[in-house]
């Protein structure tokens, strides 16, 4: 039985909103009482960190009322509600994006001066939780945003990591990883529900039975057990009451303390397991090179799915007789493969927990689940070999079995005697080792499937699975990227937001649209001066940040070119590495020249085992110490490297930036969030034209796009040829004084053995034609630095990147998700 929450109890508090009902005084005695009670400290001797714990729950305490009423009114009412189940979610931080939000950042840092504290120095305090990579992990984030914003009954769920992304130091231009302790300090945006538990089954084998009906039935009998703790954390949204949950379930031993063994003096047999449970949330996603890991991973993807389906199971019967009406409730978003074991464990719960038969559990199921696959990367496609997954979870490749055996059935009349179409539409894979391909799974048990961008589910209907298009070309959708206005310009980009407020007001921050407005501005003077200015202010800011943090001083008025992603073959990073050699050789050749001020900044992660991530890393570093330290090139020509970026840190990153590079092969980049971030930011994007960079060009405008490299099609129209790295080698004279610089050992030290690896890649194989683009890519370079000298120009095509962008507004993608794919209204 559920307590209801009288009404007349909130409604004093949801009449009005949030910023009116306390007053300045209000504000600083709420935060000091927070800081003595929770932190035990008084202002004057509470550390920097300890301030910002007693503002997050000052905060939080605003936040309270309409997140218990949110959860009030969606488990009261016959409310159906999106159900997103991602393994990674990058949160970046919380408090400035509440506070715009619930437009408390005003109110709260006038009452934070009045006490000679900066709001500003507090945020920084927070420590951003990473708990994922890219696109994968910052495209759940901005859609959880939106959601809020519409009033979208929705909560999300994953894992708890106690260990994030790891923290990125640079060691004499080595990267070096260290562990990311991001709950050090506690997390005072989290709740605990422990009530909530749920306990997870892992090993063991089945036992086959019949039932009081006479129903043959299978039981799981597991070898381990595991507690699922909830952790929830608020997702508010912009001027919108309603508050959604982020759900991320921890691990912990269903026995903490074994008294008999303690009895006998066994310390460690009271303990025995608890380390091995704890592992299982301890890190995010570690390398899948060893066995022992692959099966950590797997077991992670099981723990959070069946958590969570447990907790919408009884969450559901708490006010609901039946679960034959489960689908009509719920909406499972699957993002990614990661977790498309669901499919299965929902069967199984409804199945062998609850006596549905097979029909009914797999009507349902088909009717709850809907898949996201936001890469074209084979290697990302998941599958997992049949004997380790039928080790950890016996019951549930039975059950797999028995979906490939009704789903072969059920086509092959359409396919006869095309055995290899049947073998390519198979759940299990069975060329080598036999695998089971959680794609295919997550395909047959949806019944909505999509891509990020239109190129992108072109790419998934034509290449990653054709068959399953083929047959079922309605379940496709395509629903492109978008991101959330309000971290990525009212709370990044404060100057830009006042001005385009001031011009166009402020309704752009919840309907992006509103930015082609902007248009109407363009012939003004002295908008385009302002706009100048703002971006100079940014500018002047990362150069402060970057002297301070890579001892680099920076010339504020050269191009600002950013590179921000993470660190690989595939984005070649060293195809804009090998422009730089050209353009330090050009300046070397000719000092008298007219040239335009560039400084190249990079910054990105890579995965602690990718040898070839790490060269390019030192690459960088070791070019960036030669040209920085050049005499002859002076500021005309810099090289950065920023540590540890994260989203926190590319919200300062972005604002700044003249120009954005995508490099990618086309083929390679599906699109997403990383083009979209710096370009309503007001930076000109210089790129492949190939997924979202394609539908970016397509709304800003070829004019206000740098475009360069071989098409898609060109580039396999060149394999099938025959692609020789060596002739571009040979026939480029600026191509083969760079790689025969770097070969020489010229930018590291003498030592000519350690790009080796690298250098021999390109000449080789470079398998993602770097040389083949070098020469457009140089030329693409040339024509930005001489557009850059057209200051009015710039400033108009910069404009009119940020006014043509309302259509990638993560609100209206997940409008489109509504009415397209969830079927899922709104909820006042």
């Amino acid at each position: 039985m559920n307590p209801v929450i009288p009404d007349s109890i909130l409604n004093h508090l949801l009449a009005v909103p949030p910023q009116t009902r306390l007053s300045l005084e209000e504000w600083q005695r709420n935060f000091v009482a927070n800081l003595l009670d929770l932190q035990g400290q008084f202002p004057t001797t509470a550390t920097p960190q300890e301030l910002y714990q007693a503002l997050a729950y000052t905060v939080r305490q605003v936040l309270m009322p309409n997140w218990v009423k949110t959860i009030q009114t969606h488990s009261q009412n016959n409310i159906k509600k999106l159900c997103y189940f991602s393994t990674e979610y990058a949160l970046g931080c919380h408090l400035g994006n509440h506070l715009i939000n619930l437009n408390l950042w005003e109110p709260v840092k006038q009452s934070l001066e009045a006490l000679n504290l900066k709001l500003e120095d507090l945020i920084e305090q927070e420590i951003q939780p990473s708990l994922g990579y890219g696109n994968v992990a910052q495209i759940p984030i901005d859609q959880l945003d939106s959601l809020s914003t519409l009033n979208i009954p929705a909560i999300a769920y994953g894992i708890r990591y106690e260990f994030g992304v790891f923290d990125q130091e640079i060691h004499q231009g080595w990267q070096v990883e260290k562990v990311d302790k991001w709950l050090r300090y506690g997390n005072p945006w989290e709740m605990a529900r422990r009530e909530a538990t749920v306990e997870v089954q892992l090993g063991g084998h089945t036992e086959a039975y019949y039932d009081e009906q006479g129903r043959y039935r299978v039981r799981w009998i597991s070898h381990r057990r595991i507690k699922g703790v909830p952790y929830d954390t608020p997702i508010s949204g912009y001027q919108s009451h309603q508050i959604n949950t982020l759900r991320l379930w921890k691990a912990e031993p269903i026995v903490s303390l074994n008294y008999q063994d303690f009895n006998i003096g066994d310390y460690y047999g009271t303990v025995q397991g608890k380390p091995y449970v704890e592992l299982l949330t301890k890190v995010l996603f570690p390398h899948d090179d060893p066995i022992q890991e692959k099966q950590l991973r797997l077991e992670q993807q099981f723990f959070f799915v069946s958590c969570s389906l447990q907790d919408m199971i009884r969450n559901h019967l708490a006010v609901r007789d039946t679960l034959e009406t489960f689908h009509q409730y719920y909406t499972v978003q699957l993002h990614d493969t990661t977790s498309a074991i669901a499919i299965a464990e929902l069967m199984r719960l409804l199945i062998d927990e609850y006596g549905l038969d097979w029909e009914k559990a797999w009507s349902i199921t088909r009717q709850t689940f809907t898949y996201i696959n936001p890469t074209l990367l084979p290697e990302v496609q998941e599958k997992w070999a049949v004997g380790l997954l039928g080790s950890l979870l016996p019951r549930h490749l039975e059950i797999i079995y028995e979906i490939n055996n009704r789903w072969l059935i059920n086509i092959r009349s359409q396919y006869l005697g095309d055995f290899n179409k049947l073998a390519r539409l198979s759940l299990i894979d069975e060329t080598g080792e036999r695998y089971v391909r959680m794609t295919h799974l997550a395909c047959v048990g949806s019944y909505a499937i999509n891509g990020i961008s239109i190129w992108q589910t072109e790419g998934l209907k034509q290449g990653i699975i054709p068959d399953f298009y083929e047959l079922s070309p309605e379940k496709f959708k395509t629903i492109s990227s978008g991101i959330t206005p309000r971290r990525w310009l009212v709370l990044a980009n404060p100057h830009l937001t006042q001005l385009m407020s001031y011009k166009i007001g402020e309704g752009w921050i919840k309907n992006l649209a509103e930015l082609q407005r902007l248009e109407g501005e363009l012939e003004q003077a002295e908008f385009r001066l302002a706009w100048r200015t703002v971006k100079q202010e940014n500018k002047k800011i990362l150069a402060n940040y970057i002297e301070n943090k890579c001892k680099i001083t920076i010339n504020s008025d050269s191009i600002f070119d950013i590179q921000i992603e993470r660190i690989q073959e595939y984005k070649r990073q060293h195809l804009n590495i090998l422009k730089i050699i050209t353009l330090y050789n050009r300046i070397r050749k000719n000092p008298k020249g007219d040239y335009v001020p560039q400084t190249f900044i990079f910054g990105g992660k890579t995965a602690p085992g990718y040898v070839m991530g790490k060269l390019m890393i030192k690459l960088i570093h070791a070019v960036g110490q030669v040209v920085n330290s050049d005499p002859i090139i002076g500021d005309r020509l810099k090289v950065v490297f920023i540590p540890n970026v994260n989203l926190t840190l590319s919200q300062r990153i972005y604002p700044a930036a003249d120009v954005s590079e995508h490099l990618a092969m086309a083929g390679k980049k599906a699109g997403g969030l990383a083009i979209l971030k710096p370009a309503i930011n007001g930076a000109l994007t210089m790129g492949i034209v190939d997924g979202a960079s394609e539908e970016l060009r397509q709304a800003v405008g070829e004019d206000n796009f740098f475009d360069f490299g071989l098409s898609l099609s060109e580039t396999e129209a060149l394999k099938a040829k025959g692609y020789n790295p060596w002739s571009y080698y040979h026939g480029n004279e600026n191509l083969r004084e760079c790689i025969d610089q770097i070969a020489s050992g010229y930018f590291s030290q003498g030592d000519p053995n350690l790009f080796k690896t690298l250098i021999d890649a390109l000449l080789y194989h470079d398998e993602y034609m770097v040389f083949a683009d070098y020469q457009s890519y140089l030329d693409c370079q040339d024509l930005v630095s001489r557009t850059y000298r057209d200051w009015e120009k710039w400033t108009k095509m910069s404009i009119l990147n940020v006014a043509r962008l309302g259509r990638f507004s993560s609100d209206t993608i997940v409008q489109n998700y509504c009415q397209n794919i969830w079927q899922i209204a709104s909820v006042e």
